[in-house]
């Protein structure tokens, strides 16, 4: 009985609206939203889920965070309970996902500030980085649990300097695209990952925002003066706006 009134609720109804990245943001008027390629790093940003509209940016902490004046939404994603998740994290997190989703293991990888190559295909096997080298120390196991626990690694020793070194420069203001980042390697170093992308009849172009701060927090997607929607061209008062520029626009997949 219970089965049948779900599914008769649900003819009524309908299926539950999806509440993420596309769903939520609607391309300015004037502009459409550039195509992605289905299986993609951009659609599985356009696809993420969001948490219920009005939710706060919180640190690992449970704390609102700094940054939550500027949220526009907030990414349904765990954000750990140590201080690890911050913004080059918060990339190779989004990144490292989309992958493992796919069982693409081989292509996970990111390099520590040392230099080292930490893969995610040496830990599942069972090695762990001991003093600059992988040891072998645990049985195979692929499950998500331990992909975790090989992201919280990346998330200690790697950085904004080690992943900007690992991206390819982006040349052509044309070729932005939804999972391109805006990064400048340092301590403090910053970047910010783009979800999503418009473009109107003249080629301009705008863009959703996302990072992760210090202390780690959620994953939020970025407004300024209640608008979501970013351009090179115009200048705004977020922390580290000064990156949202060609110099420092970067991609995963050279173009």
């Amino acid at each position: 009985m219970k089965s049948m009134l779900a599914v008769l609720l649900f003819i009524i109804v309908g299926a539950p609206a999806a509440d993420d990245v596309v769903a939520r943001f609607k391309t300015p008027e004037g502009y459409h939203q550039c195509a992605v390629q289905p299986g993609s790093f951009a659609e599985y940003l356009q696809e993420l889920p969001l948490k219920p509209i009005g939710a706060h940016t919180l640190t690992y902490k449970g704390a609102t965070a700094a940054t939550d004046p500027f949220t526009a939404a907030v990414v349904d994603m765990s954000v750990g309970k140590e201080d690890l998740q911050q913004c080059a994290d918060a990339v190779m997190r989004l990144r490292g996902e989309y992958l493992y989703h796919q069982k693409r293991y081989a292509e996970i990888a990111f390099h520590f500030e040392s230099g080292f190559r930490c893969g995610y295909i040496q830990y599942a096997n069972g090695y762990r980085y001991v003093k600059g080298h992988w040891l072998l120390k645990a049985k195979t196991d692929y499950g998500y649990k331990t992909f975790m626990d090989y992201m919280n690694l990346v998330f200690a020793y790697a950085g904004t300097p080690s992943l900007e070194k690992g991206l390819y420069k982006v040349n052509d203001p044309n070729q932005l695209k939804a999972g391109d980042v805006f990064i400048k390697g340092g301590s403090p170093g910053h970047c910010f990952i783009v979800m999503d992308v418009a473009e109107n009849s003249q080629h301009k172009k705008l863009f959703l925002l996302a990072q992760s701060f210090m202390p780690a927090q959620n994953i939020q997607v970025l407004q300024y003066e209640d608008n979501p929607w970013f351009s090179m061209d115009v200048k705004t008062g977020i922390w580290y706006s000064e990156l949202v520029d060609m110099a420092y626009l970067r991609s995963f997949e050279r173009s």
